[in-house]
């Protein structure tokens, strides 16, 4: 038996990477009957057929796994954003990162278009929350050393609200891999979806990345997001304070003596990510317990 990654499923293929050689594989009916679903990013063990194609036999332990897109294993959640057309709602990068907070996944921000718009709010927000941020320009080239450099080595996705330059992007950190990239219509304000499934990419720093539909398409499942009582501790910021608060069991929405919320008044908490956490907050307590995942 044999183990690789999967690096692209695609119409019930799935294309394991086993380190010298790639493998097209089909999965076995005992993933049907045990409803498990093989995820880009997986690493696998399979039987080689011998002729360039093998049967999945099992799924290794996952470090972590996301719905939407559908990947696994992932260590970095890169979310690209923009101060410039089209600029990026803070809600949009609050609810990825509160998912991959709750996933064992670091986010690294990632503002393009820095030659247009130096997006020095959101650049502020996020570096003071305590995230790796960095300014980048896909166009000029400027900060994409400083992006390859943080994410050597490591299995990377990739994200963002469509237009911002996901694809781009990736075609500086590695021009070989010409990524089709699409024009951002000025009219709508927004990119046109380029980006159809999930694939990984091997790049020359030993990083392996995912290019992964926008935000339209990475739209949050709410049983994704943890019970509202564990949302707080998907705000890093908000940490410090948790045990700070007057009464035990806190939402940190409209309480009196919450910490929290003092910090967020006193300036130590941006406003936009406190108004990002009462915002999921009010749309986790919606969610059944049923519908959790």
């Amino acid at each position: 038996m044999a183990e690789g990654t999967i690096l692209k499923a695609l119409s019930g293929f799935y294309y394991v990477d086993t380190g010298a050689a790639l493998v097209t594989c089909r999965a076995r009916g005992k993933f049907r009957h045990n409803k498990q679903t093989p995820l880009v990013g997986d690493r696998v063990a399979f039987t080689d057929l011998g002729d360039g194609t093998g049967a999945l036999d099992d799924i290794l332990p996952r470090r972590n796994e996301f719905y939407r897109p559908a990947v696994s294993n992932i260590e970095l959640l890169v979310v690209i954003a923009s101060g410039a057309i089209p600029v990026t709602d803070p809600f949009l990068i609050d609810r990825v990162v509160s998912i991959a907070e709750s996933r064992d996944c670091e986010p690294i921000i990632c503002i393009n278009k820095c030659d247009l718009d130096a997006a020095e709010e959101l650049y502020r927000t996020y570096q003071g929350a305590g995230f790796t941020t960095i300014r980048v320009s896909a166009e000029t080239g400027e900060g994409i050393d400083l992006l390859r450099q943080t994410i050597a080595g490591k299995t990377c996705a990739f994200t963002g609200n469509s237009g911002v330059g996901k694809s781009s992007i990736l075609n500086a950190l590695e021009p070989a891999f010409g990524l089709q990239t699409g024009e951002v219509s000025e009219k709508l304000g927004r990119g046109r979806h380029t980006t159809r499934h999930v694939e990984l990419f091997r790049l020359s720093n030993g990083a392996v990345v995912a290019d992964t539909p926008g935000f339209s398409s990475f739209d949050t499942e709410w049983e994704e997001i943890r019970r509202p009582e564990e949302l707080p501790a998907t705000f890093r910021e908000f940490r410090p304070y948790l045990d700070q608060c007057r009464f035990q069991g806190c939402a940190h929405v409209k309480e009196k003596g919450c910490a929290v919320r003092k910090a967020m008044r006193e300036g130590r908490i941006a406003s936009s990510r406190y108004e990002s956490y009462v915002r999921l907050y009010e749309q986790a307590k919606e969610v059944p317990e049923w519908e959790r995942k």
